[in-house]
């Protein structure tokens, strides 16, 4: 399990991270990128794999971890229940969306 403030705290962690309202979310971005959102109501987060990564991770349990629906899902975007997620899963989770939208040089300090 995860708290919203232990997610929130980890996302603002990373390099240049940065939270903006995204509608009624909370957007995590780095260089004006997504790589997170937080929805609090529905404790979850919202992550950007790439479409293997999206296989892999919701192959541990694709009720913890699992593809946003239509397009969006399709091009890696990925829903993880923060209420059910062990802590490693969403460090690793997080990290490997943050590395996929961030620049080579900010990924590559993480």
């Amino acid at each position: 399990m995860v708290s919203i403030a232990d997610a929130r705290k980890y996302c603002m962690q990373l390099p240049e991270a940065e939270e903006h309202p995204h509608f009624v979310k909370a957007a995590f971005k780095v260089k004006k990128k997504i790589f997170a959102t937080l929805d609090e109501q529905n404790r979850t987060l919202v992550v950007k794999f790439t479409p293997e990564e999206q296989y892999a991770f919701s192959a541990f349990d694709n009720t913890i971890i699992h593809s946003v629906g239509g397009a969006w899902g399709t091009q890696g975007w990925t829903i993880i229940d923060l209420k059910r997620v062990p802590q490693e899963t969403f460090r690793d989770a997080v990290l490997t969306s943050y590395r996929n939208v961030a620049p080579k040089k900010l990924a590559a300090l993480v």
